[in-house]
């Protein structure tokens, strides 16, 4: 060989020669000759012992470098990235990487997602798809089986020979990427498509449809027999993905079950998974419950009485949280749930997450608003710190609506498809629900304007009591006999209110009669005794000081009027102030012979000896007779 006859001469410049090989010409060549034929050729090339000890060091140095060289380059296309620049280079980097990972898998019994090595291989072989319509709740683990899948499809059909699929050279001679934007593989469903826009633009990868339909695909190829010619298959390599734990130990677990447990497989999960699957669910939904109950019970237990308490309660919806993430972890880092079922319990547990997260958002709004609240300058009570709590709420349900939009976009819902839903369907609400949007502007007019508070007395109407709460969509009070009625705001916010709470005092006016037989001195008197018992009286206001007047001479008697206003507005001392005035002045009047007098009335009385009422009948002043009379 020729690679013999030039070590055969024991030349330097034959070494260097040999050092200026290729890799793959070294690989080859090293597979030929080995270390002792090249020592016995070194020592048959000349009698020399300083040419012959030469030659051996050469020979050394030829043969770990190049072992060193093949083992350097072995471990450096482990982490080299796949070249997606033409279809060519696209196809073979795929098929390179998927062998090199089902060589591994193999060798290993797992794939670990988080070892650097298994990473940069998997890497590579995703490098080459285009998972850009693949929901993002589950991108990575659909791109991973469609690559297994297009592999497995690889395996079984006839593959072109690599010079006549395109590459840059051929694509740039026959104009550039625009002359080649789609590559298919002869008498197959794959594509290899030229990406138009984003961050991997102008790469060659598998197309979208192609993605989409690769699994389905590879379904209906299953039986097919592996092809014998062309570059390596990976035998089984589906099968092996779908069962391969994510964990060494685990893997030296499942490698001692049997074949049917390992490798079989009951509703699209290996058999050994199910175990574990049912014991973290088992765990899971029971801590789901108990964190919301806690948060419900906690929550109503110290809200009102340590702010941070309450804010420490929000460890349970966090808890409620996390704990689907941890699920989701479980069979995706360790029991390496693939196709339908991954999908399936990733959504799941994207949409517990979501959840958890919603409820998150109202606490956080809540206890947010409670800290404003209990600043100093506000009043709990008041309107300010209603249209605080509404604020918040609002926000939060603001919050809500984006959550839920991001979320659908991620759980593969179109955002596009989203907005024009929520378009359409604000239309349709906003028709369905017209009294509702009045009612809640009518809430905005009630915080602006605050025309009453939480626990202020109003008068609305026939209603007659203490506001309690208020709300976005109506108002709670309280009616004096203990009844609670709702009001909508909108109404409160279109008629008058009358508030009661907010007097600031109360005014009473009143009449004393007095028999029309009663002197002149006596009457005078009488108003006297009014006045002295309201002079400077308990709760009189100097800019408001108390009027007595002989008001008028009624047809029954003499008429005294008078008015005085107490304050602060509270209505029960008020009562017990114009009581103690009531008796006060009945005392002075019994004591000064001053009567009260009574009602006038006119009785009526039958002209015969029957005893009883008068019968009194109405006549029609049209009429001369009376109505039942003949």
């Amino acid at each position: 060989m020729k690679m013999r006859n030039e070590w055969s001469t024991g030349s330097e410049s034959a070494v260097r020669k040999r050092l200026m090989m290729t890799q793959s010409e070294q690989t080859e060549n090293i597979r030929v000759c080995d270390l002792e034929t090249v020592i016995d050729h070194a020592g048959a090339a000349t009698s020399d012992q300083y040419h012959w000890g030469r030659s051996i060091v050469f020979m050394l140095l030829i043969y770990l470098t190049t072992g060193m060289g093949i083992t350097i380059a072995q471990e450096s296309d482990e982490y080299s990235v796949a070249d997606t620049s033409s279809p060519r280079d696209t196809l073979r980097s795929f098929i390179k990487a998927t062998n090199d990972l089902h060589a591994l898998i193999q060798e290993n019994k797992y794939l670990d997602r988080r070892q650097a090595r298994h990473l940069a291989i998997a890497h590579r072989v995703l490098d080459c798809i285009d998972d850009s319509e693949l929901p993002a709740f589950a991108r990575t683990e659909r791109a991973g089986e469609v690559a297994v899948c297009l592999k497995e499809i690889l395996d079984r059909v006839q593959l072109p020979p690599w010079e006549e699929i395109p590459d840059k050279d051929e694509i740039l001679a026959a104009g550039g990427l625009e002359s080649v934007t789609d590559y298919r593989l002869p008498d197959t469903r794959i594509t290899i498509s030229r990406v138009e826009a984003g961050p991997r633009r102008h790469e060659y990868l598998f197309s979208p449809g192609t993605v989409d339909r690769a699994v389905t695909y590879f379904m209906t190829m299953e039986s097919k027999p592996y092809r014998t010619e062309g570059p390596a298959v990976s035998k089984d390599f589906y099968r092996w993905f779908t069962s391969t734990p994510g964990h060494s130990s685990l893997a030296r677990i499942v490698e001692r079950l049997p074949d049917s447990m390992r490798f079989g497989r009951t509703l699209g999960i290996a058999n050994w998974k199910w175990p574990g699957l049912i014991i973290v669910f088992l765990i899971s939904i029971p801590l789901l419950m108990l964190a919301y109950r806690a948060h419900v019970h906690f929550t109503n237990q110290v809200r009102g009485e340590s702010l941070l308490k309450y804010w420490l309660t929000l460890v349970f919806p966090i808890s409620a949280m996390l704990i689907p993430l941890v699920v989701k972890f479980i069979a995706y880092r360790y029991l390496t749930l693939r196709s339908t079922p991954l999908y399936i319990t990733d959504f799941i547990t994207v949409l517990v997450t979501l959840g958890a997260i919603l409820i998150l958002i109202f606490a956080v709004s809540n206890r947010v608003a409670a800290s404003i609240i209990h600043s100093p300058n506000i009043n709990p009570a008041g309107l300010n710190a209603q249209f605080i709590r509404i604020v918040s709420k609002l926000i939060s349900i603001s919050a809500v609506v984006a959550l839920f939009l991001i979320g659908g976009q991620y759980l593969g819902i179109p955002i596009a498809t989203l907005f024009a839903s929520a378009g359409i369907g604000g239309v349709a609400v906003a028709l369905a629900a017209q009294d509702t949007l009045k009612t809640l502007f009518g809430t905005m007019n009630v915080l602006t304007d605050k025309p009453f508070r939480v626990g202020d007395r109003i008068i609305f109407k026939q209603y007659d009591g203490f506001v309690e709460d208020i709300g976005i969509r109506s108002t709670s009070l309280r009616l004096l006999n203990g009844h609670q009625v709702t009001l909508p705001n909108d109404q409160l916010s279109g008629n008058d209110i009358e508030n009661v709470g907010r007097r600031k005092h109360i005014r009473r006016s009143a009449q004393i009669h007095i028999p029309l037989d009663t002197p002149y001195k006596s009457v005078e008197r009488a108003v006297a005794i009014i006045r002295e018992a309201l002079h400077d009286h308990e709760g009189m206001s100097p800019d408001m000081p108390p009027k007595v007047f002989f008001d008028e001479f009624a047809t029954s008697a003499f008429c005294i009027r008078f008015y005085y206003w107490f304050s602060p507005a509270d209505f029960w001392k008020y009562k017990a102030f114009s009581e103690k005035v009531n008796f006060e002045i009945f005392q002075k009047y019994e004591a000064e012979g001053i009567q009260f007098s009574l009602p006038f009335r006119h009785t009526f009385w039958k002209h015969d000896d029957e005893k009883g009422p008068l019968d009194i009948r109405m006549v029609d002043k049209d009429s001369d007779t009376i109505p039942g009379d003949d």
